[in-house]
């Protein structure tokens, strides 16, 4: 075990760039409508995502390919072009998204910038560190990041004082309060990130995890990963549920929070929250930066390779692949700091994005259940109803999210 602990680090990763503002915002209007009756629903959001996870990273230690070579290899090209469009977008608006967010946390921390000044501030130091950084030096500031990240939110859930016995209670017995539904399953669908999940398998090859005899130590790492996402859904949740919902909205949630947090147990609680958004945030931006673009080069290298018939080419974070759209994310979308978020990209962006994550899980259900690609790692029983509970999950919420913009 100690073993184990001492080369965990990918799945860290993962869970510092799967929770971000997004999360802490879905957290805390959860817990500011409902309370700590929800926590389950963090859970559960939490083992659905370790399960896509799971299986992503079981698919490449059984062929030696990545999910996204497997889908324009074994899938087709409609399946290439799909997830190419959908990536484009993707990083357009989760680059500007992340931006502001970093943007509010240094403006909420340090003053002096607006937030468009803050947000590219960071995005240029982020993309300063992936590119004088190797893999290493990423994973060792996502270690800090997230332990800094889990001491001051765990803390802080910790001051609000929260009834043992009604933890307890809501996270091992499941209630729906009326009218929660859709924001229950929103929370439990954005639990750890989305595009993020395919970062994995580039993460785990510079590990060296390459074999199906590295299963076991990804299973281990992917589990301490969403044991700590969880327990940060549920502790925002905490610290949230004594907010008044009505002041819940806009860019102001964690200000609202913070100041909550403030009135319980003094100012320290205010600064220490404010601190714990930022590490969530710019964690966020530091994965973002250093894993999609390893998923760009794949998409590539992938195409290059079946229209050629020749392996792909490794992926190296010194390349022209790599760094090229590492500026792409770290530029390009300080164009929505300056302007609202023009229509079209959002609507875009919204109908091709609640596509995803169906896909990913019906993919996995299909090609990891192929015995002749997956061999002895072919998905079990159990695995099969948990990546069918999420199919029919996040399909409600892609039909929800269609209907919406409709």
């Amino acid at each position: 075990m100690l073993k184990y602990l001492k080369i965990l680090g990918p799945g860290i990763a993962v869970a510092a760039t799967g929770i971000g503002a997004g999360d802490m915002v879905a957290a805390t209007v959860a817990g500011a409508h409902y309370g700590v009756a929800i926590l389950w629903v963090a859970l559960l959001g939490a083992l659905f995502k370790y399960t896509l996870n799971e299986g992503i990273a079981r698919w490449q230690l059984a062929t030696g390919t990545s999910i996204l070579e497997g889908w324009i290899h074994r899938l087709g090209r409609w399946a290439g072009f799909y997830f190419g469009a959908y990536l484009v977008l993707w990083s357009f608006v989760v680059g500007g998204a992340l931006m502001a967010a970093c943007g509010l946390a240094g403006q909420a921390l340090f003053g002096g910038l607006p937030v468009a000044g803050w947000g590219a501030i960071h995005a240029l130091a982020a993309l300063l560190l992936v590119w004088i950084g190797r893999y290493a030096l990423f994973e060792r500031l996502m270690k800090v990041f997230i332990a800094a990240l889990f001491l001051v939110i765990l803390w802080s859930a910790a001051m609000v004082r929260p009834e043992l016995s009604t933890l307890v209670k809501g996270v091992v017995v499941p209630a729906i309060p009326e009218g929660s539904v859709p924001l229950l399953l929103g929370v439990m669908g954005g639990v750890g990130g989305s595009v993020t999940l395919l970062s994995y398998g580039y993460w785990i090859r510079e590990k060296g995890w390459i074999t199906a005899g590295h299963q076991n130590t990804t299973r281990l790492d992917l589990g301490a990963a969403y044991v700590l996402t969880g327990l940060f859904a549920i502790a925002v949740i905490i610290i949230a549920a004594g907010t008044d919902p009505q002041q819940i909205a806009g860019s102001q949630i964690i200000v609202e929070v913070a100041e909550r947090l403030e009135a319980v147990v003094g100012s320290i609680g205010k600064w220490a929250f404010l601190a714990g958004f930022w590490a969530a945030v710019f964690s966020s931006m530091l994965g973002v930066w250093q894993g999609v673009p390893y998923i760009f080069s794949d998409f590539i290298t992938s195409y290059r390779s079946r229209d050629s018939g020749k392996p792909a080419e490794a992926i190296h974070t010194n390349s022209v692949l790599y760094r090229g759209y590492l500026i792409y994310l770290a530029i390009v979308p300080m164009a929505l700091l300056l302007v609202n978020n023009p229509v079209w990209v959002v609507v875009a962006y919204a109908v091709v994005g609640a596509l995803f994550m169906p896909f990913l899980a019906a993919t996995l259900l299909v090609m990891n259940n192929r015995r002749d690609w997956m061999g002895t790692l072919k998905s079990g029983r159990l695995i099969n109803v948990l990546l069918a509970a999420a199919l029919a999950l996040f399909i409600y919420l892609a039909a929800a999210e269609l209907v919406r913009l409709a």
